[in-house]
């Protein structure tokens, strides 16, 4: 009877087994993302010595481009953030210039889609401010805006570019209002001061910019249009938890947010904003209290998890197959990240696979992350880089305010991405950052040698200055350094005696 009731037992568990293993055959699911793998730069690649921003607030405090890595960082008497060429790893030195004209903290940071040289800025002190950084970098600090854009009563914590509309910033405060200027005018053009009654977390663009969805405090999720200034959809108790959430398009329009359950769980879902009853998909992760910052490439159709105060970054991958949202992998590190930067498709290696880049904040240090799919041969795999967005705006802010709309103008990046030597391509009428004179004409032909002369004499006065300003500060220090020592001689010879 016992050896019977063994057989039985044991054909139970090869039976159950059988299940599982058929189970696990069709969780198993095909993609060509399964084994991306992300891997830290060694230490002489990354940015050392940088004292990160400990102001609370839930941005990202990095935000980078195929030229520049730009991290807010800790600034007595006002805020500041450095801005370093890709190129310029290693240690910082403490003196290098950073972009400090903000009065108060700064919160958020943004670089233009469409010039990369020009990024934004909002600050504790209620201003936005738009800078020019120079094609090779500070090499004094910047304190002069290109252009100061007022229009909010308290802080401002986020700022956000259009996608496809050339010189079209959003920007968010802590009085609750959103505003939508033409930066190459320095107008407020769009205020949308009465659809919030709590503090916005956070705003996103969708695809081609002609609607924004927003995350709030008070738990909803809003789909606007921003030029018609109504609310399309909204979604109350999107998470119930009390922590912040967050929100953001998708390349199909559907919505995926972030945030923490009535147990304090973390979540995640994926929501039609057409009727936003339901959620698509609705996941629960861990019971951390990091806010979750999704950062979403619209090739792939990756999400990347960053907690604050996490070590790791998840990743899924969104498809139209239940359950939608498919983990993909996690990567793991030891230190904490205190902001997270994430370049654009165009500043990837693609001789290498790489489909992601990442800027880890730590305390003290930017170390990049670069997310690899393997693969054996070195020709360009076009299955992973399909035609991506350029940096030529598809749209002129006059035309986008006006009503029209229109998707990101592409490249391909077979060969590469090679940034254009101009990165002003078009210029408007009273923009401010793209004040180059236009084609000479015949009659500017006979003034050109005096016009020339004359911006000649303007450039070289300006680093006649530069030079002399550098002069005084370096002579004010050797006179304190020479106090300093005789100071310290003086001490010496008393203790001698």
């Amino acid at each position: 009877m016992r050896v019977g009731v063994v057989s039985e037992t044991v054909f139970l568990w090869f039976c159950k087994m059988g299940d599982r293993t058929d189970t696990m055959r069709r969780v198993v699911r095909q993609s060509k993302f399964r084994h991306v793998f992300g891997q830290a730069v060694k230490n002489d690649q990354c940015y050392d010595d940088i004292r990160v921003s400990r102001v609370t607030w839930d941005s990202s405090f990095c935000a980078v481009n195929p030229r520049f890595v730009a991290i807010i960082v800790e600034a007595s008497g006002g805020g500041a953030f450095l801005v370093l060429p890709l190129h310029k790893t290693g240690r910082i030195d403490k003196s290098y210039p950073t972009v400090c004209g903000h009065t108060g903290p700064v919160l958020d940071i943004d670089w233009c889609p469409h010039n990369d040289q020009v990024i934004a800025s909002g600050s504790e002190d209620c201003t936005v401010m738009v800078w020019q950084i120079p094609e090779n970098g500070l090499t004094l600090s910047l304190t002069e805006p290109v252009v100061v854009l007022e229009g909010h009563s308290k802080r401002v914590g986020i700022v956000s570019w259009h996608p496809t509309a050339r010189n079209v910033l959003l920007s968010a405060g802590c009085d609750n209002a959103i505003i939508i200027w033409n930066v190459g005018t320095g107008e407020a053009l769009i205020n949308l001061d009465d659809m919030h009654v709590d503090v916005i977390y956070n705003v996103s663009w969708n695809r081609n910019g002609s609607l924004i969805c927003t995350s709030s405090k008070d738990k909803k999720v809003r789909v606007i249009d921003p030029r018609k200034q109504e609310i399309i959809a909204e979604k109350e108790k999107t998470h119930e938890g009390a922590r912040p959430m967050r929100a953001i398009f998708l390349a199909d329009g559907n919505i995926f947010t972030t945030g923490f359950s009535r147990m304090s769980e973390r979540q995640l879902a994926l929501w039609n904003p057409k009727n936003m009853e339901e959620p698509i998909a609705l996941h629960e992760m861990d019971t951390s209290n990091g806010v979750l910052l999704p950062f979403y490439d619209p090739d792939t159709n990756i999400i990347y998890l960053c907690g604050k105060g996490d070590s790791s970054i998840r990743y899924f991958e969104i498809t139209d197959e239940s359950p939608y949202v498919h983990y993909l992998n996690t990567f793991s590190s030891k230190e904490p990240q205190r902001g997270m930067g994430f370049m654009p498709k165009r500043g990837l290696d693609v001789n290498k696979c790489e489909i992601a880049r990442f800027f880890k904040l730590h305390e003290r240090k930017c170390e990049p992350i670069i997310m690899t799919v393997p693969r054996k041969s070195d020709l360009f795999q076009d299955d992973l880089y399909p035609d991506t967005a350029g940096p030529e705006a598809a749209l002129e802010a006059e035309e986008w305010f006006e009503g029209k709309n229109a998707d990101p103008l592409l490249i391909s990046l077979k060969h590469g991405y090679i940034p254009g030597k101009n990165r002003d391509l078009k210029v408007v009428k009273k923009n401010i950052l793209d004040n180059k004179p236009a084609a000479n004409k015949k009659s500017d032909l006979i003034n050109a040698p005096k016009k020339a002369a004359d911006a000649s004499n303007i450039q070289n006065e300006a680093k006649l200055d530069e030079i002399l300003k550098e002069l005084k500060s370096i002579k004010d220090t050797i006179t304190n350094q020479d106090e300093r020592i005789s100071k310290l001689e003086q001490q010496m010879a008393k203790i001698a005696d």
